[in-house]
């Protein structure tokens, strides 16, 4: 059952949105690169839709009833954003699901060092990444720096086009011969991935350090005087002759943003890809880009739900952006926490139907797509998959029925029942659509947030968009797979 690609229905109309679309989401994964920024943005583009701060509600008490709009928040990672309808919330609800993490370099506790007259900072590999594919690559820095005064700065170092990039470096072709004959997950260790950031030297003048001129000396200056002022010098002076390149990137860091070494403690910081989305192919038909996967999904997702405006619901709609997914779904901002419960749970009270049954009602009876993306056939390596039931760029939205490894370990497996009701909605809002699998059976697999939601007894299925080079860099996609995600969300929303 071959699926028709997209492009060929579109008409002048069509191709205008799906343009428009395309170029806001490369803007929203340009300017977005951490789960923070996606955060921060979500609620941003919901409070100017008309959305409420679910917090402000509760400190308030404000009734919730049809037609209100709600936004909720965990640690700045994690959103749920709900367009109540007209049937009570224990009746259920249509949700979307989206992560909004991505595979990256996150910077260590204690990250700073000096050698070899280099400044480098150490690196923990955040998600599954390809070690490999993280060299000899610009590098742009985002996330916060949390002070212990309370005063948290925000960093975002390398995208600009005035700003610095930073690398990881890779070892020359010429003296590779024993590295080119390494397994590739071998050829770059993890704890090799530190990232170069300076090679120029703090010179600090005698006198300057002394904290006194020669004129002092032969005057016969106060030795405590001069002692007092050497302690009250900045710590990365007195770092310079020992460490003269780390003492210099740690006055940039301190002139900048006003944090010292011991601050790296209480961070987040993220090496991300250095540089925006672009358009790929002579016909500008496909995005390249960092953290299409899942922010692709998420994107959709969020333009989907915000989308209904002020449209009368019959059911709540419901649009989820977590983190962690790449690591499992764990933590207080991950689709395993308590976040996702507690937060229908808080909007049920508002609307009257506090209650520990109604709650439980409320999610068996509710319906998700589990939005992630799936891996798009790729002619190179077409060994991998089995190509009658394989995702293919420009072909729509697709749905995975499972996942999983192997014997679908770790897999949510939709019912045959719930996947009809997804295919009749689909059809009637004309959305083109696929369905697939990760690759060949025993080729790998993986996983994602839906067993989770499942647990409720909610009928959940994985949908998504597909993707080339997944988990890389630089991730490709289709503006038509995108476009036909956003409408295939919000005609779920609807339902």
């Amino acid at each position: 059952m071959e699926r028709e690609v997209a492009w060929k229905k579109y008409d002048e109309a069509s191709l205008d949105e799906l343009e428009a679309l395309a170029v806001d989401y490369i803007d929203f994964i340009s300017e977005n690169k951490t789960e923070r920024e996606c955060a921060a943005a979500a609620i941003a583009a919901a409070e100017d839709a008309g959305y409420d701060s679910l917090a402000d509600c509760i400190a308030a008490g404000t009734p919730v009833g049809p037609g209100s709009k709600l936004w909720a928040c965990a640690q700045g990672k994690a959103v749920i954003l709900v367009h109540v309808g007209a049937a009570p919330i224990s009746e259920g609800m249509n949700i979307l699901g989206a992560h909004i993490d991505s595979p990256r370099l996150d910077i260590k506790q204690n990250p700073l060092y000096e050698t070899n007259d280099f400044a480098l900072l150490d690196t923990h590999y955040y998600g599954g990444i390809k070690n490999y594919q993280w060299t000899a690559l610009p590098l742009a820095f985002h996330g916060v720096v949390a002070k212990t005064d309370g005063a948290v700065v925000e960093v975002n170092i390398g995208d600009d086009p005035a700003d610095p990039v930073f690398c990881v470096t890779d070892l020359l072709i010429h003296l590779a011969g024993k590295q080119m004959g390494k397994k590739a997950s071998e050829v770059v260790e993890g704890e090799d991935l530190d990232i170069l950031i300076g090679n120029r030297p703090l010179v600090i003048e005698k006198d300057e350090a002394d904290g006194a001129d020669d004129g002092d000396a032969a005057a016969g200056a106060d030795p405590a005087a001069t002692e007092a002022d050497a302690a009250d010098r900045p710590v990365y002076e007195k770092l310079a002759e020992k460490e003269p390149v780390k003492a210099f990137a740690l006055k940039l860091l301190a002139e900048k943003y006003g944090i010292a070494e011991e601050d790296f403690l209480s961070a987040e910081i993220e090496a991300v890809p250095a540089g925006r989305a672009r358009d790929l192919g002579f016909d500008r038909s496909m995005v390249i880009g960092y953290g299409q996967d899942d922010r692709v999904c998420a994107y959709t997702s969020l333009a989907a739900q915000l989308a209904l405006a002020d449209a009368a619901l019959e059911k709540t709609g419901m649009c989820v952006l977590v983190d962690k997914e790449e690591i499992g779904s764990v933590g207080a901002s991950g689709m395993a926490s308590m976040f996702f419960e507690n937060t229908i749970a808080e909007i049920m009270a508002l609307a009257g139907e506090s209650s520990p049954l109604r709650l439980r009602r409320a999610l068996t009876r509710s319906r998700m797509l589990s939005s992630d993306v799936s891996a798009g056939f790729d002619p190179a390596y077409a060994s991998v998959f089995e190509a009658k039931n394989s995702a293919y760029l420009g072909r729509g939205l697709v749905f995975n029925k499972y996942t999983g490894s192997r014997g679908k370990s770790g897999s949510n497996d939709a019912s045959a029942e719930y996947v009809a009701l997804v295919r009749r909605i689909m059809d009637d809002a004309g959305v083109s659509f696929q369905t697939a699998e990760l690759g060949r059976v025993d080729a790998g697999g993986g996983g994602t947030i839906a067993y989770i939601p499942a647990k409720y007894g909610m009928d959940v299925i994985d949908s998504g968009v597909p993707v080339l080079s997944m988990h890389s860099p630089w991730e490709v996609t289709s503006k038509a797979d995108i476009y036909e995600a956003r409408r295939g969300y919000e005609a779920f929303l609807r339902a």
